[in-house]
């Protein structure tokens, strides 16, 4: 991430992050949705993580296994070893490791760690720290998930998810001393980036998947856009279309 901030810093290209890797054409969450996000020029990669029953970090949104894998079980009732028969032929749930790995093994992408509670964030910094990648990771979340990281570490990136349209209060910010405030793009107003560059925070938002939003919210100033068309955002960014 490592976007700038502050209304008097120099203004670097907004970053674009694939929302669950290449939704539109891998499964979400996903090793191929990931490195197909990576191919299509994402600079993050952003992923959900939850825990097994045996508090390993998996990539999941939901709490069920359902809606992508057809088992209604939930997953913090289900083991690793069991996670992998969970299959749709040769596609998987991919562990939290196996995600950081794929990115690193692109030259300066990074993983976006979203995190809704605090429950995942041990064993997510351990993961990541047992595999020595925390210059290729960030986070993003609610406060209390974020609290929690930081808990942990006091040089994770963080991003807040945040879905008001003032500020943080000053205390949280000292706090969680977070490096992007996340909002969802319709609160991603010219005048909501200034205020937040003011504040010394950059700006992230999610999910924009029209080029005209794109290109609103480049106009805004942000610093980073989330969305489901890799793709799509790479070109607007990059002047193509």
């Amino acid at each position: 991430m490592n976007a700038p901030a502050g209304s008097n810093a120099v203004r670097r290209p907004v970053l674009a992050v694939a929302h669950r890797g290449d939704p539109y054409r891998y499964r979400e969450n996903t090793l191929p949705s990931v490195e197909s996000a990576l191919a299509a020029g994402a600079d993050a990669v952003e992923v959900d993580v939850r825990l097994t029953r045996d508090a390993v970090p998996v990539l999941l949104h939901d709490e069920t296994l359902e809606r992508l894998w057809g088992d209604p079980r939930p997953l913090r009732r289900v083991t690793l070893d069991q996670l992998d028969e969970v299959r749709d032929g040769a596609l998987a749930v991919p562990t939290l490791a196996e995600a950081v790995k794929a990115v690193a093994a692109t030259p300066a992408a990074r993983l976006l760690i979203d995190l809704d509670d605090p429950h995942p964030a041990a064993a997510t910094w351990a993961a990541v720290t047992g595999l020595g990648a925390e210059r290729r990771v960030a986070f993003c979340g609610p406060a209390t998930a974020m609290l929690a990281v930081r808990a942990l570490t006091p040089d994770a990136e963080i991003a807040l998810t945040w879905k008001q349209p003032r500020l943080p209060a000053r205390a949280l910010l000292d706090d969680l001393r977070p490096r992007f405030l996340n909002p969802p793009f319709g609160l991603a107003t010219p005048e909501f980036v200034a205020t937040a560059h003011d504040a010394g925070l950059a700006v992230s938002t999610w999910t924009a998947d029209l080029r005209r939003t794109m290109r609103r919210l480049r106009a805004a100033g942000v610093d980073s856009i989330t969305t489901n068309r890799i793709g799509v955002l790479r070109s607007v960014l990059d002047g193509r279309r």
